[in-house]
């Protein structure tokens, strides 16, 4: 019991500096883009930081979808990425806790940040002589659009996740795989690997 608290903890602790560092460089990222440019371009850069949060969204829910059985099948005909989506799916609850907490939980708070400076380009743009009344309607009317985006590509989502989940995973599976052999960075450790080396040390 002890030992499951301790993990938790320390994968509590380490998942919160890395949605720390990454939505610093999310938000430093965005304003700078966003800073001094049209409001067209500010929301196409809202529209592209919602599309990151429904893509990495779907991967977690492809995660937790997929069944292994399949990939085992893959491996032993030696496609590439399958032990790497073996892996995936073994780690769902890490791999799905990152994409849909940090990136998609980062990507919904930047874009709203990055919807209020594209509201201020916007009345800013247009010079009416009631500007409050017309801030009010373009606040609104563009933050409607973005949460509509949002809920409705995330329900896309999930839908194409849970359908197409061994595609998608395989996809990952074959990424996580060149990381590996070009540039020998390990994403994804296998769990049962990790029980299997403890137990030959005991």
């Amino acid at each position: 019991m002890k030992q499951i608290l301790r993990h938790s903890i320390k994968w509590s602790l380490g998942i919160a500096v890395i949605t720390f560092v990454l939505a610093a460089i999310f938000s430093i990222v965005s304003n700078t883009l966003l800073n001094g440019v049209a409001w067209t371009i500010g929301m196409m850069i809202v529209l592209i930081i919602v599309l990151i949060g429904i893509f990495f969204d779907m991967l977690g829910i492809a995660a937790t979808a997929a069944n292994e059985v399949p990939f085992h099948a893959m491996a032993s005909e030696r496609v590439k990425g399958a032990k790497h989506s073996i892996s995936i799916i073994r780690n769902a609850d890490r791999f799905a806790s990152f994409c849909n907490d940090v990136i998609g939980d980062i990507s919904g708070i930047i874009s709203g940040t990055a919807s209020a400076i594209v509201i201020i380009q916007l009345t800013l743009a247009f010079q009416y002589n009631d500007a409050s009344m017309f801030h009010y309607i373009i606040t609104v009317l563009f933050t409607s659009l973005v949460a509509a985006l949002t809920v409705g590509g995330k329900a896309f989502g999930k839908t194409m996740a849970i359908k197409y989940s061994t595609t998608i995973i395989l996809q990952v599976g074959r990424l996580f795989y060149f990381l590996e052999t070009r540039f020998n960075l390990t994403i994804i450790k296998d769990k049962k690997k990790k029980k299997h080396r403890n137990s030959k040390r005991k």
